[in-house]
């Protein structure tokens, strides 16, 4: 039987897109009758959504089409989860095409959090208020995102990690297991902010963070640059170069100033 997904603006219950097959709902999970589910991406290809064992759906969370929720996860109000690209967008046009959202069991979505389609978000993770990830963000086990937080499109982050609040995380970055981003860290991945030449391409070249770097609030990290396993960089620091493992740096710019007292690779 061909499922028939709801026309555009046409309020659907849940028991309805049950009987569709257009949305799974294990026992034990509370649904609030405000929330919406749209079991297709943005082209209109119906897309099933499945909510596994007792999760929790807030009143006017939108679940978006291809999306699963692992067990015990916990959607508040007003989040967006799943929902597909459509329009530009660092070098390529998106067309509205859905993609398996999966967000793992445990996990927390915080009220107003907007997550893209093609995100995976590892189990007992916490994505804070008004928090956003891009399209294909990977997000570990036991990870922190804190509020009004900003991770662009591919993205890689690892299990736990904490970052804190208003912090932006540019387009394909990798921080590797138990990173900690202070407040307000800044990262960016375009050496010579080139946008809409029609004759130059910029070369984008995200930061990447080795495990156990930790950045102190208000820091911004160039183009480029690693941030060594187990270094430390000081709050408001501007980091033009790559920091060793271990060490620790401050200043504007960075500079090394010691290495820290233990090795790099224990915690």
């Amino acid at each position: 039987m061909k499922r028939q997904i709801p026309a555009p603006g046409e309020e659907v219950r849940a028991a309805e897109l049950v009987a569709r097959g257009l949305l799974q709902v294990d026992e034990g999970a509370c649904l609030s009758p405000h929330a919406l589910f749209i079991p297709a991406d943005a082209q209109g290809t119906p897309r099933p959504v499945r909510i596994g064992r007792n999760c929790q759906v807030g009143a006017y969370a939108v679940i978006f089409g291809g999306t699963t929720l692992g067990d015990g996860t916990r959607v508040e109000e007003h989040a967006l989860v799943g929902r597909s690209e459509l329009g530009y967008a660092v070098g390529h046009v998106y067309s509205g095409e859905g993609a398996s959202t999966v967000i793992c069991c445990g996990a927390v979505v915080r009220a107003g959090a907007v997550i893209y389609a093609g995100t995976q978000v590892g189990d007992d993770t916490v994505i804070g208020h008004h928090a956003l990830l891009r399209s294909f963000v990977s997000v570990g086990e036991g990870t922190q995102l804190g509020h009004h937080l900003t991770v662009e499109r591919k993205s890689v982050l690892g299990s736990r990690v904490r970052c804190s609040p208003g912090s932006h995380i540019t387009s394909s970055c990798v921080l590797a297991d138990r990173v900690f981003l202070g407040a307000g860290v800044r990262t960016v991945n375009d050496r010579e902010l080139i946008w809409g030449d029609p004759d130059r391409v910029p070369e984008l070249v995200p930061p990447r963070f080795e495990r156990g770097a930790r950045v102190g609030s208000g820091s911004v990290i160039l183009s480029g640059v690693t941030i060594g396993e187990e270094a430390l960089v000081g709050a408001g620091s501007v980091v033009t170069r790559d920091i060793p493992a271990g060490a620790v740096a401050y200043g504007v710019p960075a500079r090394v100033h010691r290495p820290q007292e233990h090795q790099a690779g224990t915690s």
